[in-house]
């Protein structure tokens, strides 16, 4: 639409519409998310600060919530920031005092441009301010007075150029007209230049005539067109001169040459040339340029006397692309003459391309998908042709691309998917570089940083831990300790170690073993026994302190290590304290004789039960030897009638540990071939073996056994005279101890100390013991002595046989199965006894007698 008139009008022009190709429409349309569109005000300059330039949220169709949440902003290149958001409102207001004269100069129409950028999205908008002139100049020239030496002879029409005014304002306000002050000889013609600059000029309408009037003192007006209409004035000052009727004449009405810009000082440009038809003093010509005000006379000089013209300041095509200067010609007469010099600058590569970053993000999320616009640059080359154009690019082999948006600016986007745990910064450098030659170049450099997001889960190093802990270890003490690493950083790479609940044994995890969460340190909470549990499976799991989570986990096998902490335990001969086991050995037994075997067991694994068997103490060392694995007690010579009946053995049984651990055993061994030989031996058998040196403990022991006797006398008595008064049966029951049994050919049982289930006595008791039958097994038999003190006079002997349970319908079977287990009945005929058979288990560890 077209912008109005007035200094206060708006125009808002969208720069989408503005193209009649439709194929540019599309462009445009493509880049909309950037770009969304060009607004264009008019103001009037000198406007107050604060004052309102227009409402840019309307006019761009923006909401101010969008204002607001975009941080909408002023990005301009300007050193001075003339204007500012007022983003809470919409509305643009004038910042700084607008000096339209100062900002443009001459040019028109005046205006400047900006950017108003707002993020997330981004979006780009151009704001074009057009400053419109008022009258607040007024003309003024440059000198107070002008001085002319005219001759009397010049003839009308002669023309003097007068300088120039100059009003910064433009337009209708700009400089509109000369006015000269009447009088009878001069009038102003008034002209203007190609670029609309005027000048005046006084011509003489009536020639001068020295002899009445010599002096002229007139006055300029230069006056504007604003309203209220301003003026200037300077004086003329005209020193009538004698005749000199001929003014210098330039060959050429308009001289033309071209410079480079950038050219040393004393470069020549061109020659002007004025010829004066006078002769002498009259005919001398010299140059000057008429016009100094127009601020050129400190870049070009010319020589009087020769009209060179020479280069004496810098010319820069930037600023000027063409000159326009009058030169004059004048002679010694005072006439002169004028002509119009254009110089033309031609441009150089002198300029390098700038770069204005206007948006720059950093840092970026590394899950940032491909085309995430990072920054919007602004590339500008002030040179002119191909001297201008450039071109845009990334130096190093980076995942950025740079895509152009709109003309001069440059949107830099990744091109694709980042990782910061690869590269966690980039060094970007933007080279641009201009189409000129040589070619100009500029390089900006921007540093992005990647954030981190949670992608990566801890890994432990190994799949499978494993760690041994010896058993009877102290509660609290660390077992291992689990590393896991997350190359992710800050809290994404905060691992938290955790015990998974899990069951061992039917019990919770959690109470053998825990976990610091920190540090990974896994530490028993209780005291390990190898003999119940040898191995621990737990699964710990790492997980960081993302959003969310993410987590791996890892198996811990914890290996009980068997210490020797148990000593060995004997499981025959079993130590009582009632009763005295001892084993019989007939005084016919051979050399290798087995007399019987310890039995011992180990619980703790490995080398820590591994049994050896040593004789350690022995009535007769000689005699007797013990295997050092099997723990077999053989005789090692022929026993002989010299040998003492009683025999005690003390055998040590040693584990394989270290330290090693032991246990010792008694075993009582009686060698004769008959228990009676060895009845008189019972009641002090049991006590000359471990109080030797205690006399007093004897005598007590002593009068202990005398007043038990006596008693036990006193009960056989009744009890006799009852089982005669009763001689119908007699009832029997057992006092005495548990006594195991050492099976019959125990060797022969594979040497893995095993017993037999089930053994046969037969048991013959009299109640007179010198009547008494004793029938011994023969060769092939093994007796035990079972000794009881609390019986006088009594000696049972057992010996090994088939089993009564094997015939059918035994009367024993059916005592059994009535429950008396610990009662038989024999049948007394014609004064001896009648041997019943027994059928005992070793595991009740009873004899059970008759």
């Amino acid at each position: 639409m077209a912008c109005g008139i007035s200094p206060y009008s708006r125009c808002v022009r969208w720069h989408f519409g503005c193209g009649q190709n439709w194929k540019l429409l599309f462009f445009f349309l493509y880049l909309i998310q950037v770009v969304s569109g060009q607004i264009r005000y008019s103001i009037p300059e000198e406007m107050k600060k604060g004052s309102l330039i227009g409402n840019v949220a309307q006019d761009l169709g923006l909401d101010l919530k969008r204002l607001r949440s975009g941080r909408a902003r002023i990005v301009t290149g300007e050193n001075i920031q003339y204007t500012e958001l007022k983003a809470d409102k919409g509305i643009l207001v004038v910042k700084e005092r607008i000096d339209r004269e100062q900002l443009c100069g001459d040019e028109t129409p005046c205006s400047f441009s900006f950017e108003v950028i707002l993020e997330n999205p981004m979006e780009l908008h151009q704001i074009t301010v057009e400053i419109t002139d008022i009258n607040d100049h007024s003309p003024a020239f440059k000198k107070d007075n002008i001085r002319f030496e005219i001759s009397e002879s010049a003839n009308a029409g002669a023309r003097f150029p007068l300088t120039s005014a100059e009003d910064p304002d433009v337009g209708v306000n700009g400089l509109k007209e000369y006015v000269l002050t009447e009088n009878d000889n001069f009038v102003v013609k008034q002209t203007s230049n190609a670029d609309g600059n005027k000048y005046a000029e006084m011509v003489l309408q009536k020639p001068l005539d020295r002899e009445t009037n010599p002096n002229l003192s007139l006055k300029l007006i230069a006056v504007d067109g604003g309203s209220p209409q301003r003026s200037g004035t300077v004086n003329i000052d005209i020193t009538v001169l004698d005749a000199n009727d001929n003014a210098p004449v330039f060959n050429q009405s308009v001289y033309k040459a071209t410079v480079t810009e950038n050219a040393p000082r004393d470069t020549y440009v061109t020659t002007v040339n004025a010829s004066d038809a006078d002769f002498g003093s009259n005919s001398i010509v010299t140059y000057y340029f008429s016009d100094i005000s127009s601020g050129f006379s400190n870049l070009f000089t010319v020589n009087e006397q020769s009209g060179v013209v020479l280069i004496t300041g810098l010319i820069d095509y930037e600023k000027e692309k063409k000159y326009e200067l009058r030169i004059e010609a004048k002679d010694t007469g005072g006439l002169t003459d004028s002509s119009k010099m254009i110089i033309e600058v031609g441009d150089v590569n002198d300029n390098s391309p700038t770069i204005s970053v206007m948006s720059f993000t950093s840092p970026v999320s590394e899950d940032s998908p491909p085309g995430t616009t990072i920054g919007i640059i602004n590339v500008k080359d002030l040179d002119s042709g191909e001297n201008g154009k450039v071109t845009c690019k990334i130096e190093q082999n980076a995942p950025f691309k740079i895509k152009s948006n709109l003309r001069n600016y440059y949107t830099l986007v990744t091109d694709t998917v980042l990782d910061r745990e690869s590269v966690s910064e980039y060094n970007i450098t933007v080279v641009v570089t201009d189409a000129g030659m040589p070619p100009l170049s500029t390089r900006k450099h921007f540093n992005l940083k990647i954030s981190d997001v949670n992608d990566n889960a801890p890994a432990f190093s190994q799949s499978v831990y494993s760690a041994f802990i010896a058993e009877n270890n102290s509660p609290g003490i660390s077992v291992i300790t689990v590393r896991a690493k997350d190359p992710d950083e800050n809290q994404n790479s905060r691992i938290s170690y955790i015990l998974e609940d899990t069951k061992i044994g039917g019990s919770p995890v959690f109470e053998y073993v825990s976990i610091n969460a920190e540090s990974g340190v896994i530490q028993a909470l209780r005291s390990f026994d190898y003999e119940q549990i040898k191995h621990l499976v737990v699964v710990i799991k790492a997980q960081d302190g993302g959003s969310p989570p993410l987590s791996s986990n890892v198996t811990v096998k914890i290996l009980i290590q068997d210490q020797n902490d148990n000593p060995p335990q004997v499981l025959y001969p079993v130590q009582t304290g009632g009763s005295l086991v001892a084993e019989m050995v007939p005084r016919s037994a051979d050399v290798g004789y087995l007399v019987t075997k310890v039995v011992a067991v180990d619980v703790d694994s490995g080398q820590n039960a591994w049994l050896s068997y040593k004789l350690q103490k022995a009535t007769d060392r000689a005699l007797f030897e013990v295997g050092l694995q099997n723990g077999e007690i053989r005789t090692i010579r022929q026993v002989t009638d010299k040998d003492a009946v009683k025999q005690r053995l003390s055998v040590i049984v040693e584990d394989n540990g270290q330290p090693s651990r032991s246990a010792t055993v008694i075993v009582n061994v009686v060698v004769a071939d008959s228990f009676p030989e060895v009845l008189s031996e019972f009641t002090d058998f049991t006590q000359d073996k471990e109080y030797n040196d205690n006399l007093t403990f004897y005598l007590v022991l002593a009068l202990a056994v005398v007043s038990f006797l006596f008693i036990t006398c006193l009960v056989v008595i009744i009890s006799v005279k009852i089982y005669r008064w009763r001689q119908s049966r007699i009832m029997c029951h057992s006092n005495l101890p548990v006594i195991p049994y050492y099976p019959p050919r125990y060797s022969d049982t594979l040497g893995t100390g095993t017993l037999k289930h089930v053994y046969n006595y037969e048991v013959c008791r009299t109640t007179d013991s010198r009547k008494s039958d004793c029938k011994f097994g023969g060769a092939g038999s093994q007796n035990v002595l079972i000794m009881d003190p609390s019986s006088t006079g009594t000696m049972q002997r057992i010996q090994s046989e088939k089993s009564i349970l094997d015939e059918p319908d035994s009367p024993l079977e059916t005592l059994w199965g009535q429950g008396l287990s610990n009662t038989c009945t024999t049948t007394r005929c014609a004064g001896r006894l009648t041997p019943e058979r027994v059928t005992v288990s070793p595991a009740e560890q009873v004899v059970r007698t008759c």
